[in-house]
């Protein structure tokens, strides 16, 4: 922690004790005073330009000694039971975060506190696991394993803790992402799993020990498990749940999102099959498709690239629809018609021949997104 800055640590924990100040509000905050210990120093008339801050707000700089006192308290606490606490500011904290608005301020982890892997993949699924969903969990670590990535996962029942276990067994590093206290594993008959991941990997929650534990808190770490994974695979899931979440969540972050598919007659796979056929999903047929989508390359293999958009040897309408795609990045086929001058049917078929070479992505909603 004492890369942090321990002034600014104080004063960035303080904060993020303050009510009602959540990540978006947190991150303004910073953005327009330039630091936590600034908010609570510039004249009142400057901070209160801040978007989101509101005069019941800005009445938390008159509770400046008290916040710094609890963020004392926490700081002791954690250097006593061991848990790091990782805010913007250490080296440490996942650069993955950074790109999401609504990611933690700060986090708590025990085990391993470098989060930046190279590679991560987030796995998911109902708690009530199957047969097929628990060996069709250990089959895709076991297939992507040669690529050594981070296994992410909630340690919950079923799916999650398949995942944590498999990984373990086969030496890959693992992070559970905790929807409760650091310092309060749940459920508590996976303490023995929780003690092994430290060992490689990491346990991680945005709730402080000692902090009450919530319904609420574990919807909210799925955001969490979808932003540290570079793609996420869905095993099983019902129609409604926390993976169903974790999915939907995930590709509003732009994703890869995989979905297992799986009997029509089981009530586990109805969300992999809807995450499918309202293409929010591709569907998982082995770790090609991960690699591919990733461009992971096996050791010893060249490396592949990333393709760059050449917009040589392309006809004027693909120049215009690509061109309006790279300033959009996401744009509604209706919009893209008429900002491009192209006939729909025209502007559909072209679109349907880009996305065949994977420059394009159709998505729910008649929208298009650039790949490239």
């Amino acid at each position: 922690m004492q890369n942090q800055g321990h002034d600014e640590l104080r004063y960035l924990i303080a904060l993020s004790l303050a009510p009602k100040i959540g990540p978006g509000v947190f991150k303004a905050i910073i953005s327009y005073s330039g630091s936590a210990s600034n908010f609570f120093t510039l004249p009142k008339g400057k901070v209160a330009k801040t978007p989101k801050v509101g005069e019941k707000l800005l009445a938390l700089r008159n509770q400046e000694n008290e916040l710094l006192r609890k963020a004392d308290q926490l700081i002791n606490d954690c250097a006593r039971k061991h848990y790091q606490i990782l805010t913007s500011l250490h080296p440490d904290f996942p650069q993955r975060f950074k790109s999401q608005e609504d990611s933690p301020i700060v986090i708590f982890c025990q085990g391993k506190t470098d989060l930046n892997f190279e590679r991560t993949l987030g796995i998911v699924g109902t708690r009530s696991a199957t047969t097929y969903g628990k060996t069709a969990t250990r089959k895709i670590i076991e297939d992507l394993a040669i690529y050594q990535p981070a296994i992410i996962s909630g340690l919950a029942y079923g799916i999650d803790i398949e995942a944590h276990r498999t990984a373990l067994a086969l030496g890959l590093p693992t992070v559970a992402v905790m929807g409760s206290p650091i310092d309060r594993i749940y459920p508590a008959i996976h303490r023995k799993t929780a003690e092994s991941i430290i060992e490689t990997g990491a346990l991680i929650s945005e709730y402080a020990p000692g902090s009450t534990m919530v319904p609420g808190n574990f919807p909210a770490r799925n955001r969490i498990i979808a932003s540290l994974s570079d793609a996420l695979i869905v095993v099983e899931a019902a129609e409604k749940g926390g993976a169903l979440i974790t999915a939907e969540i995930a590709f509003s972050y732009d994703k890869d999102v995989f979905a297992v598919p799986g009997n029509l007659q089981s009530q586990y796979s109805e969300g992999c099959n809807l995450l499918i056929k309202k293409m929010k999903a591709n569907i998982y047929t082995g770790p090609n498709d991960v690699a591919e989508a990733l461009f992971w390359s096996k050791p010893g293999e060249v490396k592949t690239q990333k393709p760059q958009l050449d917009l040589n040897n392309r006809d004027e309408e693909e120049i215009r629809i690509l061109r309006l795609m790279q300033e959009k990045g996401e744009i509604e086929i209706d919009s893209l018609s008429i900002s491009t001058e192209i006939p729909l049917g025209l502007l559909s078929s072209k679109l349907l021949a880009l996305e065949f070479e994977g420059i394009v992505k159709s998505l729910p909603g008649k929208k298009y997104r650039l790949l490239i």
